[in-house]
């Protein structure tokens, strides 16, 4: 026994590294969190952190799809109360015992990750709807399913958690932009009607793509995806008088999305800004941990 105990430590201690290393902004707000909901929170993000990364690690795109295709899975295998080598897998099993997380949810997670690496770097999504499609199935449910972990059952913190998700995946998105440019020379998520409004879109080859010749029109670009994002922070804040007060740490992923768009619009919305990449979102670390504590300590998010 003390050696299955002993292996499940490991396990989270090994997703609590992870979310450390690969999403800080978000460990910090997981530290925030009651113990109750803290060890599902930390196995969630590190899962979360594996399907995101899949894509970005992997020499060749099938091999990412065939990563994400496992975790697809090992989900199957968990709720068939199968055992996987994997420590993520181990304390997301541990959780899903305790919690009853709906595996519709974790289901959605990866299959929105699926969808989006099967898409060639120069498809384009149609619009900021499709990206905010994106970021419910993505950065939404995991806050779903934190708060699910938490026992957390409330109509106005869903619709709150829905828009801090959506705000968050949004502006993660933009902040990603120049390291997707750099690697693959596109700008994959900047819809095409966004693109095609700001004078970003070319044809070439038969097909749309974003030529980058303006920065000043890609600022306008990020702008105008960058306000959609706080139109859904300002929205998950209208219902913060009806979200109960032991959800409100779940939401606290509400600050880091508000503190990039903070520093975005510093910088004119320009993505290729180097102070963006200063400290925690741009902004000095204790600052933003000052920040959050405050936010966690008043109940806000």
């Amino acid at each position: 026994m003390n050696g299955v105990s002993s292996s499940l430590r490991a396990a989270f201690s090994y997703c609590v590294q992870q979310v450390r290393s690969y999403d800080y902004h978000h460990y910090l707000c997981l530290l925030e969190l009651p113990p109750n909901m803290r060890k599902a929170a930390f196995a969630l993000r590190a899962f979360n952190v594996e399907t995101a990364r899949a894509m970005d690690v992997a020499s060749d795109p099938k091999i990412g799809l065939m990563r994400l295709v496992w975790w697809q899975e090992a989900i199957d295998k968990i709720y068939a109360n199968k055992l996987i080598e994997h420590p993520t897998a181990q304390a997301l099993s541990s959780v899903i015992s305790e919690s009853k997380i709906s595996k519709a949810w974790l289901k959605r997670v990866v299959e929105a990750r699926i969808n989006d690496g099967s898409r060639e770097v120069t498809d384009l999504p149609e619009s900021i709807e499709n990206l905010e499609k994106y970021a419910e199935d993505t950065a939404s449910t995991l806050l779903y399913m934190t708060l699910q972990a938490g026992g957390i059952r409330s109509t106005a913190v869903d619709h709150a958690a829905s828009h801090v998700g959506k705000a968050s995946g949004l502006v993660l998105l933009l902040k990603s932009l120049p390291y997707h440019a750099s690697r693959n020379h596109h700008f994959s998520y900047i819809p095409a009607k966004v693109a095609a409004k700001h004078g970003l879109l070319v044809k070439e080859g038969g097909r749309s793509v974003i030529r980058l010749d303006s920065r000043e029109r890609l600022s306008d670009a990020v702008f105008e995806m960058a306000s959609v994002a706080n139109v859904h922070l300002l929205k998950a804040r209208e219902l913060a008088d009806a979200v109960p007060f032991e959800a409100r740490k779940a939401l606290l992923p509400a600050v880091p999305a508000q503190v990039l768009l903070d520093s975005l619009s510093r910088v004119q919305f320009d993505v290729f800004d180097s102070r963006l990449a200063r400290g925690v979102l741009g902004k000095p670390p204790l600052w933003f941990q000052l920040k959050l504590k405050w936010y966690s300590w008043r109940g806000k998010y």
